[in-house]
Formats: C-alpha cells, structure tokens, sequence
C-alpha cells in the first residue's frame, strides 16, 4: 500500500493523507460473503449508554471473514485483495478447488494467483495457516487462536505481526505486537505472515467530517464542563484541572490498571509495560 497526499487547496486537504489503494484488485464484494452490520451507537441489549461518542456514519456490510482456517489439506488460490470498511487490514477472497469461496485477512507479500493451504503438512509461506506447535520457532505470525478451535483472536489489525519465540511442554512462547510474551497452546492455530497494509498508522483523516462517517461523534473536553458534569469542570475562566486526571466517574484516567485476577494472567511470561 501507498500513501497519498493532496494540494492544499482547503486547510483540510493541506494535511490529509489518505490510502492510494493500489493493491485493491476488485471493488465489489462477494455477495455470498456479506451480511447486514447494525449500529449499535454505544448502546448495550438494554440500550443504555456503554461507550460515549459513538453513532451515525456510513452505512456497511459486514464481510464473512474465516478466523478459523479450517479448511485443511485443501489448497486455495487468491482471486481478488480487497478493501473491508470496518476493518483496518485488506481481504484476501480465496477460491477453493471445492468451490468454496471464504475471505481471509491478507497478509504481507500475498498477491492475485498465489496459493494457500492450512493444516499440518502446509508450507510455511505467508497466508499458509497451521498449529503453532508445525512453525518454526521465529516465524513471524498472526491471527492466532486462544483457544483450539474458536478462531483467531488477536494479532489482526494492519501492519501488525507476532514472534514464535519457542516452545515448552505443550504451550509455545509468543511475544505479541504490544511487547508481552505469552504462552500459546501448541495445537492453537495461526497464519504465516505480516497482517498487511502496514502504512495504514500514516494515514491522516484531515477533517473532522471524515471522523463522523467512521461513526465517531464530538467528544466534549471535561475542563469545559461544570463541576457536576465532570471531575475537570468548574473554575474561573481556563482554570487547571488541579488534580490527577479523572474519567467523568472520578475513577483514574492515566497508568490505572484495570485488568483483575483473570484466569488468563498464568499464561504472561513478560507483561507489556
């Protein structure tokens, strides 16, 4: 993926950058592969409020995206890369010698024509998805699965790529994109490669218009706000917060951890911080 940059013929566009898309083989998805993706504004199944600032913006289909990769033993060809509004990573449409057709995230390096394959005796070659326990150790890697079978759930957004540091017993030892080393079952499943758009952190949006069609809304600033509305608010004229930062609940806003006695944590090898 390239960047392009624009004349500055409003100050929006001086400071816009934006993808050239140039990797995009086919514009139109895969119909077989969409289905209706509802706004949910924030709100939780009792329509309360759960996350601020959220609503409006463009209307989307969901792509139908194989986390999984359990199509073993049958190979597959790349028949188009293409764009996903909701996701920040490319998609790869793959054609299946069965006829089955299925989206997967589209690594670094994978192009129009090339072939992939999951399972054991697949090549380690970008795209190529196996059980962490057949990858070399120092491959690099994503989509990987934190529990055998459910699909892969983390290392997934553009340009980002774990590291197989080794194996012991039945774990395997990854460092993730944040820097924390973490143990993996070695029958999990993970993709060969770099997710790829990896210029997509040099994007700019320019305008605060761009903004609302991704679904985001106005955040208001809590200095501006009364004492009532915020821990910030209040005070002659700009006044300092006078305080640590706070949310708007008076909980801590900066360096508090929130992460409580997951069952998980015996996994960490390395924290991220």
């Amino acid at each position: 993926m390239a960047l392009k940059t624009y004349r500055p013929t409003s100050p929006s566009r001086r400071g816009m950058v934006s993808a050239s898309f140039e990797e995009i083989t086919k514009t139109v998805p895969e119909k077989s592969l969409l289905k209706p993706f509802r706004k949910k504004a924030g709100r939780n199944n009792r329509g309360v409020v759960t996350v601020r600032h959220r609503g409006g913006g463009a209307k989307r289909r969901l792509r139908i995206i194989d986390f999984k990769r359990d199509k073993f033993g049958v190979p597959g060809k790349v028949a188009a890369i293409e764009y996903d509004p909701i996701r920040s990573a490319r998609l790869a449409l793959i054609h299946y010698l069965d006829g089955d057709k299925r989206y997967i995230l589209a690594p670094l390096g994978l192009g129009v024509g090339d072939v992939v394959k999951a399972g054991d005796d697949a090549e380690i070659r970008p795209g190529n998805a196996l059980p962490l326990g057949s990858i070399p150790e120092g491959t690099l890697i994503h989509n990987i699965e934190l529990q055998p079978g459910k699909g892969g759930q983390v290392v997934r957004s553009a340009g980002v790529v774990a590291h197989l540091l080794g194996k012991e017993d039945k774990y395997s030892l990854v460092r993730l994109p944040s820097g924390e080393v973490r143990r993996f079952l070695t029958v999990c499943m993970a993709t060969v490669g770099q997710v790829g758009n990896v210029e997509h952190q040099g994007l700019k949006v320019g305008k605060a218009g761009r903004i609302r069609l991704m679904g985001r809304r106005p955040q208001v600033r809590g200095s501006a706000m009364t004492p009532r509305d915020h821990p910030h608010g209040g005070g002659e004229g700009r006044s300092p917060i006078g305080m640590h930062p706070k949310t708007p609940w008076g909980k801590p806003a900066l360096g508090y951890r929130t992460r409580r006695h997951k069952a998980s944590d015996r996994l960490i090898v390395r924290r991220r911080k």
